[in-house]
């Protein structure tokens, strides 16, 4: 209930340009967008349960939050579809919410960075399970693993690629 209740006050607070946007999107993939939805709320319950202090902010829990929430929307995406169209809904998904909720330009960068992050990591993973056997596990652990070596941000000429990365608080 509190889920929808976050969705409904965030729908309310979008001006009609943007929701106009968003209803672009959404509605010639209404499955897409539903399997969307349920990935962003599996990814953030489990982002919180791992990182509680830093899942909603800039910390490292937010670099795994991205990049598993791209993981899991590639995931239930691929289940009804081929890995090219998830992979596009989903650049198109998360890029479109880096649009309609705009941060300063170095949170902005991290956050599309991370999204790259698991989107390439599930087409590095797409070759070796068939696509209707991935489970969020699989996507955990190896995030995870990943955070070992997340890299700080701390300015937009900063590259690491392959490296998940965060800011420092």
């Amino acid at each position: 209930m509190r889920t929808f209740k976050i969705f409904f006050n965030t729908i309310r607070s979008m001006s009609f340009k943007k929701i106009m946007r968003l209803l672009s999107l959404v509605l010639p993939h209404p499955l897409f967008s539903l399997l969307s939805f349920h990935a962003t709320v599996q990814a953030f319950t489990i982002a919180q349960r791992k990182y509680p202090q830093t899942a909603s902010n800039n910390g490292i829990g937010n670099a795994f939050r991205h990049a598993l929430w791209c993981c899991f929307i590639m995931m239930y995406c691929c289940k009804v579809s081929s890995p090219q169209k998830a992979l596009d809904f989903c650049k198109r998904m998360t890029d479109l919410h880096e649009e309609l909720f705009p941060n300063n330009p170095l949170e902005t960068k991290m956050d599309l960075h991370n999204n790259k992050i698991g989107m390439d990591y599930f087409m590095e993973l797409l070759p070796g399970i068939h696509r209707q056997f991935f489970e969020k596990s699989f996507f955990i652990d190896g995030l995870v693993k990943k955070m070992e070596n997340a890299k700080v941000l701390k300015n937009l000429d900063d590259n690491f690629e392959g490296h998940l990365v965060y800011l420092e608080e």
